[in-house]
């Protein structure tokens, strides 16, 4: 009986349990964390300081080479002494940078689509913005000051006092000439060495697997090759 079929069925099987192995890498990689932090802001008003513990959240979506960011509030944090009409209050905040990158991210919500009587938490609700990485690499966001602009004006004014953490940790990864980490102290240029720095992102692990396993699949075939011949012999 011919050992071809049986063979075939081994190498088959081989690569689907690569492909499997692969799928699961890349699959249980996480590119985002995301928390709920309570943030407690001191707000700076028309009408005297004002204050409210809010959880924040932050999550960032995948969008070309950009993420879209959104940040939203569970509770208002201040309050007006008179009604607000319709669409004359709009939030916007700056979102801390840190990890991979630096600077501050921009984020701003859509103006009230109903009154908010007088006296009653003014509801934040979700503010967006566009995030574009200059590099591999984690990166963090952190809840900054907030902006209330309302009736023409900055009615109120919010900025952190409890220290915060970041409400998001991003894995930014892909990037063409991205760097995971900073360039040496003396200033020299990887590039012009033309060094490559090492890949450890989980989209490379799989990349290795799938080598691996691609090596272990032409072993496996010069080995059955050999048998052969050595058996027509």
């Amino acid at each position: 009986m011919s050992k071809e079929p049986n063979r075939r069925r081994t190498t088959a099987a081989l690569t689907a349990a690569v492909a499997v192995a692969g799928a699961a890498v890349l699959a249980g990689a996480p590119t985002a964390q995301a928390a709920v932090v309570d943030v407690n802001y001191a707000c700076e008003t028309k009408i005297g300081p004002k204050g409210a513990v809010s959880p924040v959240d932050i999550k960032a979506v995948k969008n070309g080479s950009a993420y879209t960011i959104t940040m939203s509030f569970e509770k208002g944090v201040s309050d007006s002494p008179v009604e607000l009409p319709k669409g004359v209050m709009t939030p916007r905040a700056d979102l801390v940078l840190g990890g991979a990158d630096s600077g501050t991210v921009k984020v701003k919500g859509t103006p009230n689509t109903a009154a908010i009587p007088p006296d009653t938490p003014i509801s934040i609700g979700t503010l967006t913005g566009t995030y574009t990485p200059k590099k591999n690499g984690k990166v963090t966001f952190t809840a900054g000051t907030l902006t209330v602009h309302a009736l023409g004006m900055d009615a109120a004014v919010c900025t952190p006092k409890n220290n915060p953490g970041p409400s998001l940790e991003l894995e930014v990864t892909g990037l063409s000439g991205g760097s995971d980490t900073p360039p040496p102290a003396d200033g020299g240029d990887d590039e012009s060495t033309g060094a490559e720095l090492p890949k450890t992102g989980p989209l490379d692990s799989a990349m290795a697997l799938g080598t691996l396993g691609g090596t272990v699949l032409l072993t496996g075939a010069a080995g059955v090759l050999w048998l052969t011949r050595r058996t027509a012999r």
